[in-house]
C-alpha cells in the first residue's frame, strides 16, 4: 500500500533576517504551519543570532538539515511541510522565477536587507529570492522592525512600494487591548497572515 503524502493548501517563502523582532518570524511560522501552509523557510546567521538572545529557543550548531529538524519538531510540522535553505543554495526553487511561490515574507526584515534588496544586491539566497519575487511581480512582504527611521530607510522603503513591494512594519495596535506581549506579537502576525490570505483567529476584525 501506497502511503498518501500530505498536501498542502499553498506555499509561502519566509524569510528572517538580523533585525530585533525575531518572535514576529517565529510566530509567523508556527501560524502558517498550524493553517496547512508549506513554508520554505530562510534565515540569515544573523537571525539565529537574535533568535538566541531575544527568545528562550536555543538554535542548533550544525547544518541545516540540524535546524530545519529542530524548527519542524518544535513547531509540529508535517513531512515535506517545512524546509530551510541555506543562503548559498542558488539551486532551491525561490531562486528562480520557475520555481519560487507566490509569496514571500521577509520577517523581520534588518534595514540592511532593505538596503540590499531595494538595490538588487542578491549576495544571499534571501536577497536572491526577494529579487525574484520583485521581478516577475509576485507578493512580497518586508516587515522593518526599527526605531527610529533614518533618511535612508525611508528611501529604501519608498523605492520597494513603489516597485510593488508591501513594508508592513512591527507597529501593533492596541486597540484589542493586549495585556501580554504574545498578544502584542499576534496583533502584527494576524495582519501578516490577512495579507497572505491566510485564515486567522488571533485578531477580531474591526467591527466584530
Amino acid at each position: 500500500m501506497t502511503l498518501q503524502q500530505p498536501t498542502f493548501d499553498k506555499t509561502v517563502t519566509l524569510a528572517m533576517t538580523g533585525a530585533s523582532g525575531a518572535q514576529y518570524g517565529l510566530r509567523l511560522l508556527q501560524c502558517l504551519l498550524a493553517s496547512n501552509v508549506r513554508v520554505w523557510l530562510l534565515m540569515s546567521e544573523a537571525a539565529q543570532v537574535v533568535i538566541n538572545t531575544e527568545t528562550d529557543l536555543q538554535m542548533p550548531e550544525g547544518d541545516d538539515d540540524s535546524l530545519q529538524s529542530f524548527l519542524a519538531d518544535r513547531f509540529a510540522a508535517k513531512e515535506g511541510q517545512l524546509t530551510l535553505f541555506g543562503k548559498r543554495d542558488w539551486f532551491s526553487p525561490v531562486a528562480s522565477g520557475t520555481g519560487a511561490p507566490a509569496s514571500m515574507v521577509i520577517c523581520p526584515a534588518s534595514g540592511g536587507t532593505l538596503s540590499a534588496v531595494a538595490c538588487g544586491a542578491s549576495n544571499n539566497l534571501i536577497e536572491r529570492a526577494a529579487d525574484v519575487a520583485l521581478k516577475e511581480r509576485r507578493q512580497l512582504i518586508l516587515v522593518p522592525r526599527e526605531a527610529p527611521y533614518s533618511e535612508i530607510h525611508l528611501e529604501n522603503m519608498l523605492k520597494l512600494t513603489r516597485m510593488g513591494a508591501m513594508i508592513l512594519p512591527a507597529s501593533p495596535g492596541f486597540y484589542q487591548k493586549p495585556s501580554t506581549v504574545e498578544d502584542i506579537v499576534d496583533f502584527v502576525v494576524a495582519r501578516l497572515l490577512d495579507q497572505l490570505g491566510v485564515e486567522q483567529k488571533l485578531l477580531p476584525y474591526w467591527g466584530e
